[in-house]
């Protein structure tokens, strides 16, 4: 008999701190009106004093509460983030940690606003070869990577975090179709994090900006080429039949040219980007939990949802659910 994987409980999390663009116009140079016709973003929260596994951490408490699962059940713990709290530990072993896992193998994975999808697929792999419970979070504390003095980019940005808990209870497969991708020949268009060889045995050492850098133009197209031309490959006639689409909230622009693209109705793409800004890996999860909390979506009701993740790398991935 095969075995299926299942969510049973969503959750997210996001720091108290709001900062509309009106705050953002005080130290940049920059307006409400300018963000929101281009992006519309209204507002992101920003953490005051809390890192990515302290986020992650949150919404793994809420999981378990939520399902009624002890963290000593869980098999396996994976956070998708471009912003760990360090490059080892990982952030899903400092979640582990201080959850009280202790059964639980537990690893990031780096996609940036592809993270989620990536992870997610990875996880259904777990299951379906013999794991019986897991957590998938999306995380991110983006403030800390992000060049404040760059309008550009610091008015996009939001922090929080998002998941689901998954379990080997599923009566049919969650995962119908998927198509996971990347092109590491346009990484260089969307970067954070740089280090120099620093070594004493380094011949040479070429400094470069390890602050958040993103060619806007870029990223725009690639979605609205090559991301969409997947899409549709992967979706053919069956687009007309998916309930909802969760795609990464980056752009309010780009979600309105591919739902035309697609030639279907607004209506179906659903946004939070206005009060959450891009929170990268998180944006996935957090809109799917707000869909489950509105009651737009339902565990369990076979709703056919596809969840769309494209970022840095470049990455870009699509995975069509059965909840």
């Amino acid at each position: 008999m095969e075995t299926y994987a299942k969510i049973v409980a969503t959750a997210s999390y996001l720091p108290e701190k709001i900062v509309t663009n009106d705050d953002l116009a005080q130290i940049l140079d920059t307006s409400d009106e300018w963000i929101t016709s281009r992006t519309g973003i209204r507002e992101r929260r920003i953490s005051e004093n809390e890192n990515t596994s302290d986020l992650c951490s949150k919404v793994a408490e809420e999981l378990l509460a939520k399902s009624g699962t002890k963290a000593t059940e869980l098999d396996f713990i994976l956070v998708a983030t471009m912003s760990p709290d360090y490059q080892t530990p990982a952030t899903a072993c400092l979640v582990q940690g201080k959850i009280g896992a202790v059964h639980a193998f537990a690893f990031d994975l780096s996609a940036a606003c592809s993270g989620f999808v990536y992870a997610l697929s990875m996880a259904e792999k777990l299951i379906r070869t013999g794991s019986k419970k897991g957590l998938v979070i999306g995380g991110e504390v983006l403030s800390k990577v992000v060049d404040w003095q760059d309008r550009s980019t610091a008015v996009l940005f939001g922090d929080g975090a998002g998941g689901v808990l998954l379990t080997n209870e599923g009566d049919y497969p969650l995962i119908e179709k998927e198509h996971l991708a990347a092109d590491g020949t346009r990484g260089s268009s969307l970067t954070s994090g740089y280090r120099m060889l620093q070594s004493p045995y380094a011949l040479e050492s070429i400094e470069q900006k390890s602050t958040l850098t993103m060619d806007g133009r870029e990223i725009f197209d690639f979605v609205l080429r090559d991301v969409t031309k997947s899409l549709q490959a992967l979706l053919g006639e069956e687009a007309s039949s998916i309930d909802y689409f969760l795609l990464h909230q980056a752009n309010a622009r780009i979600l309105e040219k591919v739902a035309r693209k697609l030639k279907l109705p607004q209506e179906r793409f659903l946004q939070n980007m206005a009060r959450y800004g891009n929170t990268s890996g998180a944006t996935v999860p957090i809109l799917l939990d707000e869909g489950i909390q509105k009651g737009t979506l339902s565990l369990g009701s076979q709703q056919k949802v596809v969840l769309s993740g494209f970022g840095g790398g470049l990455t870009w991935g699509h995975l069509v659910l059965c909840l």
